[in-house]
């Protein structure tokens, strides 16, 4: 229980830090910027309670808002991943799949589970954090592309990330 604890606290400190000193300053196209932190929601355990999850996610974007200059934006969207993750992992998760303690990630549910729920919850966030930064409707298919272009290049870099400190299992004695 310790340990998960100072391993989720470390993740997120580490994440945050990763996105606003280095990936925020990545910017290709000066609009597209890999969203990694949200890294961070997708890997907390299945057993985190739905309300310390929403607490988390806040936390996470109230976070990233307060160095990026970004009112709300990342904490609407952060809120609203953390409260569809929950729903998202029982409607792709099968029950043959789901053992206690195992962990979301490559690691515990493969690769192709993981970029599945990769990619719904980064599309919820990008078009959150898209659509309340246009706050308009009027440029509907310009926000659009350019979202899925974002969650094209997020969903490339956590994956990446995902893959460069995930141990494979033949690695484990």
């Amino acid at each position: 229980m310790t340990e998960t604890i100072l391993r989720n606290t470390g993740r997120f400190v580490l994440l945050a830090l990763l996105q606003i000193l280095v990936f925020n300053h990545i910017e290709i196209s000066s609009y597209y910027i890999p969203h990694i932190y949200i890294l961070f929601i997708l890997l907390m355990p299945f057993e985190t309670p739905k309300g310390l999850l929403l607490v988390f996610s806040f936390l996470m974007g109230l976070s990233i808002d307060l160095f990026s200059y970004t009112i709300g934006l990342h904490t609407a969207a952060c809120t609203l991943v953390g409260f569809l993750a929950p729903w998202i992992q029982t409607l792709i998760t099968s029950k043959q799949e789901y053992e206690p303690g195992i962990q979301p990630g490559i690691r515990g549910l493969g690769f192709r589970w993981f970029l599945t729920y990769t990619l719904i919850l980064v599309t919820f966030h990008h078009l959150v954090v898209y659509y309340l930064d246009a706050f308009s409707l009027s440029g509907f298919f310009v926000t659009f592309f350019k979202a899925v272009l974002n969650i094209l290049i997020t969903t490339a870099a956590i994956l990446a990330l995902q893959l460069l400190t995930t141990r494979s299992k033949r690695a484990r004695v």
